[in-house]
């Protein structure tokens, strides 16, 4: 497989660990979003995922799988062991619905085209500062509600809230979020970041790193 990547990215930081979780092998592609205008907008990469978004899985088919979303659940049912979802259905429907809070109701304010339309408009960086963290600790108070005390989101091992939760702690201590308030979530981040898959994911150790 083929992973297309930037380092930086929490979309694509998900589809790494759960990769790394899983022990699938995968090549990474780099696709910088900000070398040159970014790569991502470029023709070739266009032709390759038509929305100009990382990340992008290729198969060893060459088929392309699109979303981080989709991806985890393709990688979840191609490779279920260790499995990232629990048995019991209503688990499954607690643990997506965590998943669904970081990756829709968080991310999309304050991913890279959100934020260049707010400078675009003119706020200048105190008040986007302001946007990122109002949604990232929105949606922060209330997963500090949803997950126990068990070290993960759901249970004694990692699940795929876990996969989506830690690159968006990530993203809220690159902005300067402060995380005194959620204990249960820097509990989480320590026992993943303890974790050799977290930690194989992780973006500095990303052979794009800085670029």
């Amino acid at each position: 497989m083929k992973l297309f990547n930037y380092w930086r990215s929490s979309t694509a930081y998900r589809v790494r660990i759960a990769l790394e979780l899983k022990g699938v092998p995968y090549e990474v592609q780099s696709v910088s979003l900000v070398k040159e205008g970014g790569e991502n907008l470029k023709p070739e990469y266009l032709a390759i995922n038509p929305q100009g978004r990382v990340p992008a899985l290729a198969l060893d088919d060459q088929r392309i799988l699109l979303q981080s979303p989709a991806i985890l659940e393709y990688l979840e049912e191609r490779y279920p062991a260790p499995p990232l979802l629990p048995t019991n259905l209503e688990e499954r429907a607690h643990v997506r619905a965590l998943c669904a809070i970081v990756a829709c109701d968080i991310h999309p304010l304050n991913n890279v085209r959100t934020l260049r339309v707010l400078r675009a408009q003119g706020q200048d960086e105190v008040a986007v500062q302001s946007w990122i963290a109002r949604w990232i600790e929105e949606g922060f108070h209330t997963i500090e509600g949803l997950v126990g005390d068990s070290g993960f989101c759901h249970g004694d091992t990692p699940s795929l809230a876990d996969v989506c939760l830690v690159p968006q702690v990530y993203n809220a201590r690159r902005f300067g979020v402060s995380m005194d308030v959620f204990p249960r979530i820097r509990c989480i981040e320590q026992q993943c970041a303890a974790l050799p898959a977290f930690d194989r994911a992780k973006p500095e150790a990303q052979p794009d790193a800085t670029a």
